[in-house]
């Protein structure tokens, strides 16, 4: 699968770690940055890998900032992006299930590189169930038109 993947300057060791982890498993990752420790702002990564998602050049993508709360605001700004903050596996799990994420954000400073890996793991296998979920993401579709 392809991915875009961002973060700050607060959890660039971890979406390093992460990103060498994915690539591992056989996924192609595009790097939004940042690309270093330096000081850097996150709206500017998360909207890169939103924009990255939105326009079909990455299939979901990947964000992280230390709390994971600013990053996944600034990458739902992106229109036909639904970008979901998760701390644990289910809450990955149903945001796929249910709500069709297509960004996935963490906390680098609230989780283990372990529980980061076990996140990404269950967001990119889990599918989006539709049924009775599927009216509810085009009323959020409805709305950013």
């Amino acid at each position: 699968m392809k991915i875009a993947i961002g973060c700050d300057h607060a959890a660039f060791s971890f979406k390093e770690e992460i990103k060498a982890y994915l690539e591992s498993k056989g996924h192609q990752l595009v790097d939004k940055g940042c690309y270093s420790t330096d000081r850097a702002d996150y709206p500017d990564h998360g909207i890169a890998v939103g924009e990255a998602v939105a326009s079909g050049e990455c299939e979901r993508g990947v964000v992280i900032c230390g709390s994971g709360i600013g990053i996944s605001i600034a990458a739902n700004k992106v229109k036909g992006v639904r970008c979901a903050l998760c701390s644990e596996p289910l809450s990955a799990q149903l945001s796929r299930n249910h709500n069709d994420a297509n960004v996935l954000a963490m906390g680098a400073r609230l989780i283990g590189l372990e529980m980061g890996k076990a996140i990404v793991d269950t967001w990119l296998t889990a599918e989006f169930e539709g049924g009775r979920h599927v009216g509810r993401i085009a009323k959020i579709s409805d709305y950013e038109k």
